[in-house]
């Protein structure tokens, strides 16, 4: 039996996506296979397309099937060693059980074959649709507010692109710490859904002077920055960072087109060319941290422990399920063409189904 999935045999635009039919892989010792419902569309699925993306070279190389998360029902389990037998949550994932999970590429299909531990019981307080636009950008926002930037309670942090998958995360994450949270918005239609996550101060910067209405919500500067805008923000966030505080970087947005679906290699040069670069010597008392997580899926027992804390936040009402907007599965370009466009809102999933 056949499925059918996403392939990309070279860096480039739209054309580059298509569909083919493969047989369904069997699960190898402590895999289970998933029949999938959903699968999320990210901005590094983008990156991967262009050819831009540095972990799909080194643990895929081309041809690719890009995507890193997926919601659906478990078909088929290989055979359990005795460490994920033996394991109580992994003891309640049967064949039939609803989950969702993380997946290093090849999310972009009607089934995916992955480690037990990479998946989690679809909770009651999420849809299928949702779950699938769950764990990318959840795990990144707390990697990068928990793990990374560890401030305390009351700090006050700004969070660029706050309406994004990532950005409406770290509003609410944020919020549920105790925090003071500015979000950041590039358009006027997405404030209200960055306030109704609870964030104390929305800034539009298509309507206002960014860095001066900043500077009016917090005069010292900000505990934390998060950042993945890349060279149009990052010297100003840097600029922003209150003394004791860092700024964490997870992307570079604004070096790539927004329309046409192929980078600029002049303005990508120019805009590498024109990133800043930061002194040690000149960075007393604050500091940069950087990460991306598709490098991180050895630190399973990390994303676990992130994981358990969210689902538990879920259930208390702390955090919402990610707004999702849907796209058939057939559909891909134009889900690339939409995330691409700066202009969504939380995130996009494919129906497989």
């Amino acid at each position: 039996c056949d499925m059918k999935r996403v392939i990309i045999e070279s860096a480039g635009g739209y054309d580059k996506l298509a569909y083919e039919e493969v047989p369904i892989p069997i699960p190898k010792d402590d895999e289970v296979l998933v029949q999938t419902f959903a699968v999320g569309v990210n901005y590094a699925d983008i990156c991967v397309r262009m050819g831009l993306y540095a972990s799909a070279e080194k643990y895929v190389g081309w041809p690719i099937t890009p995507g890193f998360e997926y919601s659906g029902t478990i078909i088929q389990e290989g055979n359990l060693t005795k460490e994920v037998a033996e394991d109580p949550r992994m003891s309640q994932i049967k064949v039939g059980s609803q989950v969702f999970g993380v997946t290093r590429f090849f999310g972009y299909a009607t089934y995916v074959c992955v480690p037990k531990r990479f998946v989690y019981l679809l909770p009651k307080s999420m849809t299928l649709e949702e779950a699938a636009g769950f764990p990318s950008v959840y795990l990144t926002a707390y990697y990068a507010m928990h793990e990374l930037a560890h401030v305390r309670r009351g700090s006050k942090i700004l969070v660029h692109s706050a309406a994004g998958g990532v950005g409406s995360a770290l509003v609410q994450l944020g919020k549920a710490a105790g925090y003071h949270v500015t979000g950041v918005v590039g358009s006027s239609h997405k404030i209200d859904m960055v306030k109704d996550l609870g964030a104390d101060e929305v800034i539009d910067k298509s309507k206002e002077d960014l860095w001066k209405r900043a500077e009016e919500i917090q005069v010292e500067g900000y505990d934390t920055i998060y950042d993945a805008n890349g060279v149009s923000t990052l010297q100003e966030s840097w600029n922003h960072v209150a003394v004791g505080g860092r700024l964490v970087i997870y992307g570079y947005h604004s070096m790539l087109p927004k329309t046409g679906g192929k980078p600029n290699w002049f303005k990508l040069a120019w805009d590498y060319v024109r990133t800043p670069s930061f002194n040690p010597i000149n960075m007393t008392n604050k500091s940069i941290m950087t990460f991306n997580l598709s490098y991180l899926f050895d630190k399973m027992d990390i994303f676990d422990e992130f994981m358990q804390a969210m689902l538990a936040m879920l259930d208390n009402g702390q955090l919402k399920p990610p707004k999702v907007t849907t796209f058939p599965f057939a559909d891909v370009i134009e889900a690339h063409k939409a995330i691409e466009s700066g202009m969504t809102i939380g995130k996009l999933v494919l129906l497989t189904q």
